[in-house]
């Protein structure tokens, strides 16, 4: 909902709007040296504090994949090619400084030596699929998500399981 407000300049109504922020997230694909598959999480150095998808806020002006592929070098030091759309999360409880939305992506590296904390991230790791660590955000929820669509690649029909 919006209020409206009084410009002091010249009094005319200003309509001020709440809108969620915008966010993206990608969940990076990365083998492990066993030959299995696991993926990318960062440690935060700022609240809220934890492990979680490398990601971060769209910048006006800026496409949601753009901001997917910089935050991506931003956070990890990978150079990162978006595979799919995971799906968009907008629970209004899912950051607590305040209503995000995010637009949350697979992706795999060019180059997975590359990887390295930067920006926000105290440390960048992969982790075999299932067996990360407690999750900040809702990114528990999201990767869950993540397993599902694997498990429903390898098994498209419904009602083999």
């Amino acid at each position: 909902m919006g209020k409206v407000q009084t410009c002091p300049h010249c009094g005319g109504e200003i309509h001020v709007y709440r809108n969620p922020t915008p966010t993206v997230d990608v969940v990076i694909a990365m083998p492990l040296p066993d030959g299995g598959e696991g993926v990318v999480l960062v440690k935060r150095s700022n609240p809220p504090l934890g492990w979680a998808l490398p990601g971060g806020f769209v910048d006006y002006g800026e496409t949601c994949e753009h901001a997917a592929v910089r935050e991506m070098k931003e956070e990890t030091g990978l150079t990162v090619r978006l595979t799919g759309l995971l799906g968009v999360y907008s629970d209004p409880n899912r950051d607590p400084r305040g209503h995000t939305m995010s637009v949350v992506y697979t992706g795999a590296p060019e180059d997975p030596s590359q990887l390295a904390a930067g920006d926000d991230a105290a440390e960048a790791r992969v982790y075999p699929l299932g067996q990360w660590p407690e999750l900040a955000f809702d990114h528990a929820h999201i990767l869950a998500d993540y397993l599902a669509a694997i498990k429903a690649r390898k098994n498209p029909c419904p009602v083999a399981d």
